[in-house]
């Protein structure tokens, strides 16, 4: 069976395509990946996560399971100053890191191996945006939202998207143990966007 994209091991032979996804008017170019999230197409949570963000120039973005690299992409074009990537998949971080230099983003956005956002340092970040992985498990998204509220400056965001069929109510509890001000600020498409404050 192969591996889950959440995984440090990919079984499944690599296979690298190019795909297009358009965002907030704008039309980039990605190369992706057999054994990676959502490999063929731009999935519906992440759109949402994506038009629901405010990328404010020169501020530090975390793209936390970045996947091939999609929100860390759009961050760095809409003017970031700083965005890290991380994903616990080699193949996929490799992905955005290719992507990073495809779109000349490599002077200002990074992408790394890492489970989770512990090696990251405290109250860098001005925004944390995470797409979790739910077949992962209850502990490994609580992990993923505890490291990510971490990395916030006070004040800042973090906001998360998932279906509002998978729990979206326990995410929320969850992100009110590490974060204030936690609210629904977006929906649509059968996703939810959480939003919350770091103090």
């Amino acid at each position: 069976m192969p591996a889950h994209y959440f995984s440090r091991t990919q079984t499944v032979p690599s296979q690298p395509f190019e795909i297009r996804a358009t965002v907030r008017g704008r039309d980039v170019r990605l190369m992706s990946d057999r054994g990676v999230f959502s490999a063929t197409r731009l999935d519906r949570g992440t759109r949402l996560l994506l038009e629901t963000a405010e990328f404010r120039p020169g501020e530090a973005v975390l793209d936390l399971g970045c996947g091939y690299g999609v929100v860390g992409v759009f961050a760095g074009l809409e003017g970031a100053g700083q965005v890290v990537m991380v994903d616990i998949n080699p193949r996929a971080a490799g992905l955005a890191h290719r992507n990073l230099e495809a779109h000349g983003l490599a002077e200002v956005a990074l992408a790394m191996v890492a489970d989770g956002a512990s090696a990251l340092g405290c109250a860098w970040a001005d925004t944390c945006l995470l797409n979790p992985p739910i077949r992962a498990g209850r502990e490994v998204v609580r992990s993923l939202i505890e490291g990510g509220g971490g990395c916030l400056k006070p004040g800042g965001r973090l906001l998360l998207v998932a279906r509002t069929s998978q729990g979206v109510k326990s995410l929320a509890k969850v992100m009110t143990e590490c974060l204030s001000q936690v609210e629904e600020v977006a929906k649509g498409g059968g996703f939810r966007v959480l939003g919350g404050t770091a103090s």
